[in-house]
């Protein structure tokens, strides 16, 4: 995982950059691999292709408000270095946008963690807050 620099805050928690592999599966039970663009602990955006989010999200029509789309996220952290552990979250996808031609961010609120999920996205975010914040 590649973590880089903190963007504004538009959700209540604070994002950090990160390029990792998501998995987002449907409730049909359908898998489709995503890019994660940054992490917060409620949250995470991924960027994917047009295809990929048509499969997502019907006609690619953002979701009003109260009609989420839900599907589950699964991708690993690393709690430390060595040790990457396996998150599997349940969500809703809130955001779609266009970033270019055959680019599209999704944005998924985080509902429900499995397990220790919430602790590990919780430690690891919290780590790479505290490592933008030294100074060089």
């Amino acid at each position: 995982m590649k973590a880089a620099t903190m963007k504004p805050n538009l959700r209540n928690q604070q994002r950090v950059d990160v390029e990792s592999d998501i998995v987002i599966e449907k409730p049909d039970g359908c898998q489709l691999t995503c890019k994660i663009s940054n992490l917060s602990r409620t949250g995470v955006m991924v960027s994917c292709n047009q295809e990929t989010a048509g499969q997502l999200i019907p006609h690619l029509k953002a979701p009003a408000p109260g009609n989420w789309i839900a599907v589950k996220a699964r991708f690993s952290v690393p709690v430390i270095p060595t040790q990457p552990v396996s998150i599997s979250a349940d969500g809703n996808i809130i955001h779609l946008r266009r970033m270019a031609r055959d680019e599209f961010q999704l944005g998924i609120q985080f509902s429900d963690f499995e397990g220790n999920g919430f602790d590990y996205v919780d430690r690891y975010v919290r780590e790479l807050l505290a490592n933008t914040r030294k100074p060089a």
